[in-house]
């Protein structure tokens, strides 16, 4: 995992509408960017609709939120549509990204292994240093966790 203090990696990945997204476009204010293993899952759904209802609340303390998975835009453009999303979905389909992040690797599920995303959480500083980690979270009621440790910060 990142530390605290660490520099947060750069990326620059496409959104849903295609779209090119940095790092970069979010220096200056904090940036929530959250990783989850798949599109159109419970977990992932459950995740993504909790950071979207929260929005309102991040948008006042200047916190942009992303998150990235593995899935290929066109699946990232419906799971949005489908939750009428409204902050950036990003695709990172090689890895790369969520590496970099050490937030994918080898899983094993129903007694399979294979490489996938790790439901992990890093806070971005407005100066683009990780301010909080959170590994292997549950995706219920963490945006919420998130947002408390925002506002007693």
């Amino acid at each position: 995992m990142l530390d605290i203090g660490d520099d947060a990696p750069a990326f620059e990945l496409r959104n849903q509408h295609g779209e090119t997204i940095r790092r970069s476009d979010f220096d200056g204010q904090r940036l929530i960017v959250y990783f989850y293993p798949r599109a159109n899952t419970d977990g992932c759904t459950t995740e993504a609709c909790e950071f979207d209802e929260a929005l309102a609340q991040f948008d006042a303390q200047d916190v942009a939120v992303v998150g990235i998975s593995d899935d290929p835009v066109s699946d990232l453009e419906s799971f949005a549509d489908a939750y009428d999303l409204s902050f950036d979905l990003l695709s990172d389909e090689d890895g790369a990204v969520s590496t970099a992040y050490d937030s994918y690797g080898e899983k094993q599920m129903f007694g399979n292994t294979f490489d996938g995303v790790f439901r992990n959480t890093y806070v971005v500083d407005p100066d683009g240093q990780i301010e909080a980690v959170y590994e292997n979270v549950s995706p219920e009621g963490h945006a919420d966790a998130v947002l408390s440790a925002l506002e007693s910060a």
